[in-house]
């Protein structure tokens, strides 16, 4: 049986993180039948291993995720998130914007938009902690950090400004892009902290 894997379909880079886990399950040896799909209503969610939540605007995505009935079956889901740039935000148990209404699936503070606009965006290596291979090239498009995190929370990258990447039992969430490039090591870890 093939692994099942949903993109939530609201906004941000869907297409791209669809590419990324066919790419990284390839690599794993678990690649066709493993679906990897757009899901945009909770009935969709049925059935899936893994979950992943691409960025965007966050305020945009809390809403939309109010509207389609959503906050709760993702706030339930049995299995792995996988969470970039404003899923990092939605992951977080605090949020320093009331607009937001976090899931409160990763203890950690998360402030949105940490190193500015639109035309502070950059990219950098970052070495991310027990990930072999080298320095991970990260894309930050106006990216949150999680200013604090539990005692449960395993940091894999800092920065200056913050926490940027992070797992808690099935979850990862990072606050950068991997989705935009060729790298699929974290596509891959992920994946196998779910056994697959």
């Amino acid at each position: 049986m093939g692994v099942r894997i949903g993109v939530l379909a609201l906004q941000g880079n869907v297409s791209e993180h669809i590419d990324a886990f066919e790419r990284a399950l390839e690599t794993t040896g678990h690649g066709t039948p493993s679906p990897v799909f757009p899901v945009k209503r909770a009935s969709d969610i049925a059935g899936c291993v893994a979950l992943a939540i691409p960025g965007g605007e966050s305020t945009t995505i809390s809403r939309l995720i109010e509207k389609n009935h959503l906050h709760e079956p993702i706030r339930t889901f049995s299995g792995g998130i996988f969470a970039t740039c404003a899923g990092m935000v939605l992951m977080a148990t605090q949020v320093d914007d009331p607009r937001v209404c976090p899931l409160g699936l990763i203890e950690m503070t998360v402030n949105r938009n940490a190193f500015g606009r639109q035309k502070e965006s950059f990219e950098s290596d970052i070495v991310l902690a027990g990930v072999g291979g080298g320095p991970f090239h990260a894309v930050f498009i106006r990216a949150p950090v999680a200013t604090s995190a539990g005692a449960g929370v395993h940091v894999l990258a800092r920065v200056g400004q913050g926490i940027v990447a992070v797992e808690q039992g099935k979850h990862m969430a990072l606050s950068f892009h991997p989705e935009l490039g060729s790298d699929t090591r974290l596509h891959e870890r992920f994946l196998k902290n779910l056994g697959f």
